[in-house]
């Protein structure tokens, strides 16, 4: 059960994600799972919420993926939290093809909230788990 509310965005796929094999790329699938993570947690508050001395890094992506997509296809990218634990959260992602309502790609990022200055996991601040519900 997720919580936090699905944040979603529409892209037009770009001709320079397009691979040898004529469709997206698949480190295209990651860099946009990242860009609307970061996209999604700045428009709730999140940033301010956790300070200067924190930040998220990421422990793991998996991505699974089911169609191809192609160059001008609009697609719609959604991202929710799943969940939030002591230092870590999940993120879970997927992307659909606007003309027929399939699913593309579905991922998750397993995300780790750390102190700046070492590197080491640290608790996420209760702030920054209210900016989620």
């Amino acid at each position: 059960m997720s919580i936090s509310s699905t944040y979603k965005k529409n892209i037009t796929i770009p001709e320079n994600v397009i691979d040898a094999n004529s469709h997206v790329n698949n480190v295209a699938y990651v860099q946009w799972m990242q860009d609307i993570a970061v996209e999604h947690y700045s428009a709730i508050g999140g940033v301010g919420a956790q300070g200067a001395d924190a930040t998220w890094v990421v422990r793991e992506h998996r991505v699974e993926y089911f169609l191809p997509a192609f160059a001008g296809e609009e697609i719609e990218i959604r991202t929710w939290v799943e969940n939030i634990r002591k230092v870590r959260s999940l993120r879970k992602y997927e992307f659909v093809r606007k003309a027929d309502g399939k699913t593309l790609v579905k991922g998750e990022t397993d995300w780790v909230f750390v102190d700046v200055k070492t590197g080491r996991p640290r608790e996420i601040p209760e702030e920054v788990v209210n900016v989620f519900r």
